[in-house]
């Protein structure tokens, strides 16, 4: 079968948990998820395409004319819980203009909502589990004319009753082929601190342990992919796609610290002159491992510190101390590796005075980034779980249906309004950012001129044009930095 993939672009919306400026330049990163489905389509026979009209900044008719003229049998599109309706719209434009194609739809909101996820006439297919075992069953069904009802993971109509099927085995994440990156604008993508081109996004490892009570991935299965399987993929990126830069997505890539310095160590033996950065939580880090991570590359980690009080910590189960996240900060900068801190604002029980406090933590820490994120009640997470249990009301539910305007949602939580947690996550951006010493020492640290300009044009947005009460933006667009590029690569396709 000949199966295509849109990703669509998005706007900017008030129950995000970034500020809109931050968002604009948070980055341009590939749609791994959906490569991966490419990519096991494909392993399976089929002909594929991908078409990242975000990236690419296509209009609906632009991608409607590549659909054409690739002639698909199906199209597949990501279904997040925020931008469900402007997905919706897009796959009504699809199906207004190819009236014949069928659509199938996977992604996180699947997981969440699957039955409402496929209510929509214009949605044929829903992928509720991993798409590993779901979309190459539901091709090989069609295309021999089977019951669907064998396929795991799938949820689909049978007139106006909806079905869905058995979930089916969990898929070892080793047995995934790579991201059908070959399919990708990979010369266009690239995220806030990037440094060299091409920049790629990985994700090694699914799931994550811990018991964070604002992560919608909390207590999941580890599921890592092996420390050769992993190498190979970065060659891959290195040798095929000229990517230079990586940034690894995984929850908590540290996990598994002999897997983690065995990744490590084959970087090295390889030889690979690689650029990458990690997601890591603060009690993973040691002398011995950091000093591997540098010496295969590692330029950056990311670290979840999220408060600078110890009770708040205590609140979300974050299970580390104040004191343990000032000397793995102080270990990793000692090793020449950046630090990124994740914080948040709007936690339980927060104040004015906390996130001043939160704000003069980071501030004393020395960190090379900072992100202050609002607060959110996800779907999934615990603090989501709470809001349904003691409202009886599910807003997300209620979004993706229609029934629901957009809005921030409450934070019970905290005796803060969301207006003044917009103000004060503004205000902690500004002040940080601000300071003449930072300023100058990230001035001269700049790598390129694209470098310089992304980060100059963010902080100056950030300064001006940054409202101090979150408003929707029907015209965002992320931040380019490759407009020559795009232009070309939109010609060449």
């Amino acid at each position: 079968m000949r199966l295509a993939f849109v990703f669509n672009p998005f706007s900017y919306k008030l129950h995000e948990e970034n500020l809109r400026i931050v968002q604009r330049y948070f980055g341009l990163f590939p749609p791994l998820s959906m490569s991966w489905v490419a990519g096991i389509a494909e392993r399976a026979g089929h002909d594929v395409t991908f078409i990242d009209a975000r990236t690419l900044r296509l209009t609906p008719d632009e991608v409607v004319a590549r659909l054409k003229a690739f002639r698909p049998d199906m199209v597949g599109f990501m279904m997040t819980t925020y931008m469900f309706r402007e997905t919706l719209q897009w796959i009504r434009h699809v199906k207004e203009n190819l009236p014949r194609v069928r659509v199938i739809v996977g992604g996180y909101n699947l997981r969440v909502y699957p039955e409402e996820s496929v209510m929509p006439p214009e949605i044929d297919y829903g992928c509720f589990n991993s798409a590993y075992y779901t979309v190459p069953g539901l091709l090989e069904a069609l295309e021999n004319n089977h019951d669907l009802s064998d396929v795991p993971g799938l949820i689909y109509k049978q007139g106006t009753k909806v079905i869905q099927t058995e979930y089916g085995p969990e898929p070892h994440f080793n047995d995934y082929p790579n991201p059908a990156r070959h399919l990708l604008p990979n010369e266009l993508y690239a995220e806030f601190p990037t440094e060299r081109k091409n920049f790629t996004v990985m994700v090694t490892s699914k799931g994550c342990p811990m018991n964070c009570l604002f992560c919608e991935a909390r207590s999941t299965p580890y599921n890592p992919r092996s420390i050769q399987t992993v190498v190979d993929e970065i060659q891959e990126c290195y040798d095929v796609h000229g990517v230079r830069e990586i940034d690894i997505f995984d929850y908590e890539f540290l996990v598994d610290r002999k897997r983690a310095m065995g990744i490590c160590e084959e970087i090295i033996r390889r030889d690979l002159d690689i650029l990458w950065a990690c997601r890591a939580r603060i009690d993973s880090l040691d002398e011995d491992l950091l000093a591997r991570m540098k010496e295969s590359g590692c330029g950056r980690v990311y670290l979840g510190i999220e408060s600078g009080l110890q009770e708040m910590l205590d609140r979300v189960n974050k299970g580390i101390t104040i004191e343990q996240v000032r000397r793995a900060v102080d270990m990793t900068k000692a090793h020449g590796i950046k630090t990124l801190g994740f914080f948040m604002t709007g936690l339980p029980g927060e104040t004015r005075q906390t996130v001043k406090e939160t704000l003069k933590f980071a501030t004393s820490l020395g960190l090379d980034y900072v992100q202050f994120s609002k607060t959110t009640a996800k779907p999934l997470t615990s603090m989501w779980h709470d809001m349904v249990k003691e409202s009886g009301y599910d807003y997300w539910k209620e979004y993706i249906l229609g029934n629901a305007e957009e809005a921030p949602l409450p934070r019970p939580w905290t005796e803060l309004s969301n207006d003044e947690i917009d103000r004060l996550t503004k205000k902690a951006y500004q002040k940080f950012h601000s300071r003449p010493f930072f300023l100058l020492k990230h001035a001269l640290a700049v790598r390129s001129f694209d470098e310089f300009k992304r980060k100059f044009l963010a902080w100056l947005e950030m300064q001006f044009r940054q409202e101090a009460v979150s408003r929707p933006d029907e015209h965002f667009v992320a931040y380019e930095e490759n407009r020559r590029k795009r232009k070309k690569l939109r010609k060449k396709s």
